[in-house]
């Protein structure tokens, strides 16, 4: 058993989709396939979300109606006009329009699950035709009927074992019922709380539900089609001459992502690693490429530095108004207040007189963290910054575009190197 993952951008159009599909003919089965909502449907949907608990009409009509469009011309120009798939997905599109008659609840993440999950839905009935109109033979299944989950809106937590029950239900049993069954398509991001309602996995959790799956199915290998040639070393977007890593351990690659690396979600790793999986991370533009592997192989992690790079930080620098010194006590109260207004803490720094921390937060609560702080503390923040973190700094360069920048915080460690930039 293998697991594919493809993202948005890999089933952004017709010509992607049936990319993707070729792609999984390719591979020898049985196949489990996760497909995350296509191209940017989900900020899409988003907005739609945004304006039915804004109650705007308006806005709810024009989204709702870009959505159908996209979609619909999908369906043009890779079914005919009756095809399954086109049916299915007006079945679908239904049901979510008459939701979107009835007045919100008060609860804005619960809405938000049950409107911005239609993506992974439309994507996989999509996708499944898709697979079906190349003969292979593919079963499509619901991923809110297969992944438990805690009724968390918008960040719900997986029920393990539940979870692995359900998978032996329904997609093991079902490649036992039919040895000819070459994959099955789901979704990615969404699961069900016990109450049936839809839940989310919070936002790019498609890699986490094909880490899910595969740790539920005890998978030879997951493989994630990215548009890039694998895991690199920086952001091409930021930088130049970027350098593929080949080779890298599960416990490398948390490191990078809790540092801020955005080509592996965070969640992803952990259950990969706990089975021994290896993850895989392929382009689906040139799919035979080797990529890059992440596995319990530590001997090349320290090979080659990686620059991670994060811009729209808040640097806050916080000090007691008496004469007393930085303590524990203040330390646990000051994260009291970050966990009630939402703050992410990407890195810390204390002295005798003040802790700073440089993290983001949705500006909309900048305000009631400052307001709050400052009841018991002299506080002074700055917008706006950015984060540079290099892993295994040795013999690195630092980034000839960031030298004019003013350096407000460097810490170094035996194998990172970071940087608070202005």
């Amino acid at each position: 058993m293998k697991v594919f993952k493809f993202g948005g951008a890999s089933v952004k159009n017709a010509t992607a989709i049936k990319n993707a599909v070729q792609i999984t003919q390719s591979y020898k089965g049985p196949l489990i396939v996760v497909v995350s909502a296509m191209g940017k449907t989900t900020n899409s949907l988003e907005e739609l979300w945004s304006a039915f608990v804004k109650r705007d009409e308006k806005t709810i009509s024009k989204s709702l109606n870009k959505l159908v469009e996209f979609h619909n011309q999908l369906l043009v120009e890779l079914f005919q006009e009756q095809s399954s798939s086109a049916k299915l997905f007006n079945e679908s599109l239904s049901k979510l329009s008459n939701y979107l008659e009835k007045e919100p609840s008060e609860n804005m993440a619960y809405e938000y699950d049950q409107i911005v999950s239609y993506g992974e839905l439309w994507s996989t009935i999509i996708f499944s035709g898709a697979l079906a109109a190349y003969k292979v033979n593919a079963k499509w299944m619901d991923a809110r009927k297969i992944i438990r989950t805690t009724n968390h809106f918008q960040e719900a937590r997986v029920d393990w074992p539940k979870t692995k029950d359900l998978v032996k239900s329904t997609i093991l049993s079902a490649f036992e019922k039919d040895m000819g069954l070459k994959c099955v398509v789901t979704q990615g991001f969404i699961g069900h709380a016990n109450n049936g309602k839809t839940t989310t996995l919070g936002r790019e959790g498609s890699d986490f539900s094909a880490a899910i799956l595969a740790w539920a199915t005890s998978a030879q290998q997951v493989l994630i089609w990215k548009d890039v040639p694998g895991l690199l070393n920086a952001d091409p977007k930021e930088f130049e001459n970027t350098i593929k890593i080949d080779r890298i351990s599960y416990k490398e690659a948390i490191e990078l992502s809790y540092f801020g690396a955005s080509v592996i979600h965070p969640k992803t790793l952990k259950p990969l690693q706990n089975s021994n999986i290896p993850l895989l991370i392929k382009s689906f533009v040139d799919p035979k490429a080797e990529g890059t592997i992440i596995d319990s192989d530590e001997s090349a992690d320290y090979q080659q530095a990686s620059y991670i790079y994060k811009r729209n930080q808040l640097l806050i620098s916080i000090s007691p108004k008496d004469f007393s010194f930085i303590l524990e006590d203040h330390i646990s109260e000051i994260f009291s207040v970050f966990s009630l207004t939402g703050v992410k803490v990407h890195l810390m720094q204390n002295s005798a007189l003040s802790f700073s921390v440089c993290a983001t937060m949705k500006k909309t609560m900048l305000k009631g963290l400052i307001d709050n702080l400052s009841e018991k503390f002299n506080v002074k923040y700055n917008e706006d910054v950015d984060l540079l973190t290099i892993r295994h700094y040795k013999d690195h360069v630092f980034p000839e575009k960031l030298k004019t920048k003013k350096v407000l915080i460097k810490q170094r460690s035996r194998s990172t190197l970071r940087y608070v930039l202005r």
